[in-house]
């Protein structure tokens, strides 16, 4: 059981959190042991990030061939895809991963103990892993989310996807329906369409990618309707049947009016769940609430001894969160008070364009401090020179600013616009004035100069209130 009498830490799952944690806790040399009743890489690896980029890498060279008399180069008619060798390709990106950098023996040389199998909380410092109680001063809960089911009459009978198993078929199916507007739908929907698959996404609200700049989102549908994505939102679903011909049928209501949706597969995009099933929590007495285990910003749970992270813990459900969260969680454990969490989590939906989203909206900075006190600040990318050189200077940059042009929000729809919101998120968490970044020098031509324009008007509207010292000068 290790060098002492009890581990200094038990991380409970190993995915994108607890990943982190471990590593953290291996470098402060802990006696660590790491349970996961699956495998090493968490939703991350198997059935979220890496198989869907995957797949969005192959459909964007499919994207790139039909489209090519764009760039001044024969279109290429392509073929009949066989996603297949798409599939297999995705496969062998995973264990490529798993065999490397997410490999449980990796972690072993570090001198983590990995146990596997499914552990159970017994006390406020102890669990059960299949029978074998384990002691411990501190425990981290990593154990991730799964897909939200909803209940639609006929759906368990019809079968369905989801983003669990959907990486897991030997090839993709003819035509697909999803249910949902989220970053995962549509994500999907463009590369399933993208790779000749018949795609319709139908989404209950007015709009898709509710959290993110609204602007932005109606330039990414007219993008996505262009491309031949069937994108029907105001839907309502009231069933599920399969049809005499195999295909399965979603019916309900578009705006109002009856329809029905017909495809060789359906999938279900609708949210997630945090994984708290089975873990013993109220009988040691964790707190839990809508939308997981509830905790503080140092991610302590009601239970000063055990903390959770990532998406079971249900602030923000990405992996680049689980990991912030996971090593502050192990950090305010060892060094206590030293552990707060970052509420400014920026993010990214990975379709072509990018859109990435760093803390308020419009809307949100505009009802927080008032109109008057909020400025938008715009580029569109019709004005880059990169992005006209590139041929995609479809999408935007915009800043909202408030008291002293601090940096409220940020709101990119470019390509790369994931590597691009870095720095205006930066701003934003350090809670500096836009026009601060004027003097940093953006290498030309890059997308990124944008920012660095938009930073200088700024700055150069601020220079006008100084005019009247030129007179002084000149005279």
């Amino acid at each position: 059981m290790g060098t002492g009498d009890k581990y200094d830490l038990v991380i409970v799952g190993m995915g994108s959190g607890g990943m982190v944690a471990a590593e953290l806790a291996a470098t402060l040399e802990l006696n660590t042991l790491v349970v996961e009743r699956h495998r090493v890489g968490g939703d991350c690896l198997w059935t979220g990030c890496v198989p869907s980029k995957a797949l969005l890498a192959s459909a964007k060279v499919a994207h790139h061939l039909r489209t090519a008399d764009q760039w001044g180069l024969p279109a290429l008619p392509v073929p009949e895809i066989d996603t297949s060798l798409v599939w297999k390709r995705i496969k062998e990106v995973q264990q490529d991963i798993a065999t490397t950098d997410d490999n449980v023996e990796r972690y072993r040389q570090m001198g983590l103990e990995i146990m596997f199998g499914t552990a159970k909380l017994t006390g406020p410092h102890s669990l059960d892993v299949d029978g074998t109680a384990i002691e411990t001063k501190w425990i981290l809960l990593c154990t991730g989310s799964r897909p939200v089911l909803p209940a639609i009459p006929g759906l368990e009978e019809a079968g369905y996807l989801t983003s669990e198993n959907v990486f897991e078929l030997d090839s993709a199916p003819s035509s697909i329906v999803n249910i949902g507007g989220g970053p995962i739908a549509i994500e999907l929907a463009q590369g399933f369409n993208r790779l000749g698959i018949r795609t319709t996404v139908l989404q209950k609200g007015p709009g898709i990618l509710p959290r993110d700049e609204p602007e932005l989102v109606e330039i990414l549908i007219e993008r996505l309707r262009a491309e031949g994505v069937d994108l029907r939102l105001n839907v309502e679903t009231t069933g599920v049947k399969v049809g005499d011909d195999g295909m399965k049928v979603v019916t309900g209501t578009d705006n109002g009016e009856p329809a029905e949706w017909a495809a060789e597969q359906l999938m279900i995009c609708a949210g997630r769940l945090p994984n708290i099933e089975g873990l013993g929590l109220e009988d040691v007495g964790v707190t839990v609430g809508k939308r997981g285990i509830e905790v503080d910003e140092r991610m302590r749970t009601s239970v000063p001894s055990i903390y959770a992270a990532g998406d079971v813990a249900g602030r923000f459900l990405f992996t680049h969160s689980a990991a912030h969260e996971a090593a502050r969680a192990v950090r305010d454990m060892f060094f206590p008070g030293k552990g707060t969490v970052s509420s400014m989590v920026p993010w990214c939906t990975f379709t072509d364009p990018e859109l990435a989203h760093a803390g308020m909206t419009i809307a949100e900075a505009t009802e927080a401090f008032g109109e008057d006190k909020v400025e938008v600040h715009r580029l569109m990318l019709s004005h880059s020179d990169r992005a006209r050189a590139d041929g995609t200077s479809e999408g935007a940059v915009i800043v909202v600013t408030g008291p002293k042009h601090r940096v409220l929000g940020a709101h990119i729809l470019a390509p790369a616009a994931g590597e691009m919101i870095h720095e205006l998120a930066f701003l934003i968490k350090k809670e500096m004035a836009f026009n601060e970044l004027a003097s940093m020098i953006h290498v030309y031509p890059t997308l990124s100069t944008s920012i660095g324009q938009l930073a200088a008007e700024v700055a150069f509207e601020g220079a006008k209130k100084l005019q009247w010292v030129t007179r002084f000068a000149r005279a």
